[in-house]
Formats: C-alpha cells, structure tokens, sequence
C-alpha cells in the first residue's frame, strides 16, 4: 500500500509539541505549501525566512493563509539562509527547513565555521525511502552532502545514519556498506574500504548496529541473491541501511527507487546542532510531511536527554 510507511512515521509524532522552524526562503507556492501542510499536521511551528513580498506572493499563490505565522523579512536568498541559521544559534529555532533556495546555499551557512552549526561530527545527508514493494523503510547515506567522502568521514557518515535509524524505531539497523562487488578488491577502493569500516564495528569505533560489506545492492537486499552467492551474515539479503560509495552511486540509487519503483523518500541532513529538513522541488507532500516527522522524531530524542545517540 502506497504511503503505508510514511503514515505510520508520522503517526508516531501524534503527541509531540510542534517544533519550531526556521523555513528558509519559501518563495515558491510548493515550498511554502509544503511547510504549512507540516504545520497543519502539528509537526512544525514555521518561522518562514525570506523577502517578504515574495513570500505573501506565494502564499496568495498556494492558497494559504499566513496569519499568525512569523515572518522573518530578508532581502535575498543568501541573507534567507543566513539569518535562519542566526534563529537556531539564538535558540528561536529548533530545525532548519529548505524552501526555495539551492542546496548549496543553506548548508553554505549551516557549515561556516564561525557563524555556522557544525558539531564534532561531519555533517551528512540520509535519504528515508518508502518502498511499496519492500517491507521496511530503508535509509541510504550519503546522496547529497559529501561527494567523494574519506574512509574517516564514511565513519561519520555511517555512525550519523545508524544514530538515526534507532531514533526511528529500527529494531535491529542492519548497514550494508556497498560496493559493485562482495569481494575486497584492492582495485576497487570502496570494498577494501567497506571491509575497514567492518573492522572497526569490531574495535568499538562504530556503534549501535550491525554491519556487513562490501555488498552489492542485490545480495544487500535480497535474501535469494545472498543465498545464491552463499554470503552468510545478519545483515546480507536483510539490510535496512544503505551506506553508498560516493554521492553520485547514491543519488542515482534514490532516484531509480523513486521514479521507477514508485518509491517516496523523504531527505533529513544530520550532524549540525539541529535537523535540517532538505526538500526536493519535485518531492510530493507525503515526502515533505515525512521530512519534517523525521525532523520532529530528532528534535524529541534530544528533549528527553539522548544526547549523542542522536545525530
């Protein structure tokens, strides 16, 4: 059933107090829309960020009504991104939330070293992808921050989306670290890398799941092709993370799962002092809405005191 997995996501926030957040230059009706949708769903309290003309312009657009909404007026959109990351520095702001800015401009000011919100962790972005034809919601690291991340950032990278997939609920987060092949090859670095990262699952340097790699997509996640191949592991045929070589393998990865698998997937980037809600201009409102219930599951796991397990 389609949007099954979502639904029950966001029915996990029923209860929690609306977090606020910094929505950052919503000047086009459906990135507004898509904000307002979250706060009428009680997961958000919106503090839209931008030029104000522009922002009522497109409220008049999408249909929707801004009174008693805050309105933070700003002349462009680098002093949008600018001024939002100041809200969450001041404590005004519990969460960042994309609108109609590029990427690269918000975590531009979310990374500055002087006025940004990095953490002792490296920031990185996961992908939370609801399947119609897949039982369980699957993440997959890192398709859209880090290009062509070190072995010593793959370690952020895979321990940020093991922190999240506990705070959503995941029983047992079971990490394929993926590669073309299942084999370590020293030709291919991302295997002899998969296999480092393995190593130090065993070294207590990465906590809270179980690991194996390198795999290839298919016996990651097919429990047949596992079988055929006789990989015998926890995590083969049943991975419910999916760390990706580079960004591109991820991007193209989330992509084909969406356009060709019908696939929703909702984006969160994690690392910064808070969540950052990353929306795509063709993303439904089901993805905006799960982004946000995933920014919502963050924001309580730091209320009730989780402290570094959460990312």
């Amino acid at each position: 059933m389609r949007h099954q997995k979502f639904r029950q996501l966001l029915d996990k926030c029923d209860g929690f107090e609306a977090i606020p957040t910094a929505v950052v230059h919503p000047c086009e009706d459906h990135a507004l829309a898509g904000a307002m949708a979250a706060a009428d769903r009680g997961l958000i309290v919106p503090i839209l960020v931008g030029p104000e003309h522009r922002v009522r312009d497109a409220a008049q657009t999408a249909g929707v009504s801004l009174d008693d909404v805050r309105l933070v007026d700003t002349p462009h959109s680098h002093a949008s991104a600018a001024k939002a990351v100041e809200l969450v520095r001041l404590g005004e702001a519990e969460a960042l939330m994309k609108g109609s800015l590029h990427t690269d401009e918000l975590m531009g000011a979310v990374v500055a070293h002087e006025t940004g919100l990095r953490t002792g962790r490296r920031i990185s972005h996961c992908f939370l992808m609801d399947v119609p034809s897949h039982d369980e919601l699957v993440i997959i690291s890192d398709a859209a921050v880090n290009i062509a991340p070190t072995l010593e950032e793959k370690v952020d990278i895979v321990q940020n989306a093991i922190d999240l997939a506990r705070v959503l609920g995941f029983a047992e987060p079971r990490v394929a670290v993926l590669s073309a092949t299942e084999t370590v090859n020293p030709k291919i670095l991302s295997t002899v890398e998969a296999a480092a990262l393995c190593k130090m699952v065993d070294r207590g340097q990465i906590t809270g799941a179980l690991i194996d790699g390198p795999l290839a997509l298919d016996n990651a996640i097919s429990l047949a092709a596992a079988e055929i191949k006789q990989i015998h592991s926890p995590v083969a045929g049943r991975a419910n993370v999916l760390i990706v070589p580079d960004l591109e393998a991820g991007n193209m990865l989330a992509k084909s799962l969406s356009f060709m698998a019908d696939a929703d997937a909702a984006g969160i980037v994690l690392g910064a002092r808070v969540p950052v809600v990353l929306t795509s201009r063709a993303d439904p409102v089901m993805a905006r809405l799960a982004s946000c219930a995933i920014a919502a599951l963050l924001a309580q796991a730091r209320r009730e005191g989780m402290g570094r397990s959460v990312p």
